[in-house]
């Protein structure tokens, strides 16, 4: 298993991640009920290599896919190999954590031009639909 990259040199080994296999569902035939091609990666949020206020965001960003254990779970069934869906999962992950840790800009509050106000008032002043402007 490979190392998660989550930007800002934040890089989560792949010692804290364990990789579960199971039997995928859905149509596959006889190999279906044989092969594990399943593959969920599970990591434990209090042992991720960052700040305290991080975790907390990543607990209440990420909170539907954490369990009381504090264990963040990502699964994938989605390839027909094993190796695809671990590949798929560690992606999945890898994503979820960097936008989780992200700070979101701040919006800055807007109003439409003096010029737009204007037309759109003499457009309704002569009864057009200012829609059709």
């Amino acid at each position: 298993m490979r190392d998660l990259d989550l930007g800002s040199g934040v890089i989560v080994p792949s010692q804290l991640l364990r990789a579960v296999t199971s039997r995928s569902g859905g149509p596959g035939g006889q190999n279906v009920n044989k092969v594990e091609t399943r593959v969920t990666i599970e990591v434990e949020v209090a042992a991720l290599p960052l700040p305290e206020d991080r975790k907390a965001r990543i607990r209440e960003r990420l909170a539907g896919r954490i369990n009381r254990s504090g264990i963040l779970r990502v699964t994938s069934q989605a390839a027909r190999t094993q190796l695809g869906n671990r590949d798929r999962a560690l992606g999945r992950l890898e994503e979820l954590l960097r936008d989780a840790i992200t700070d979101e800009k701040s919006r800055r509050a807007s109003r439409p031009p003096e010029g737009m106000k204007r037309q759109r008032l003499d457009v309704e002043r002569r009864g057009q639909d200012p829609k059709d402007m």
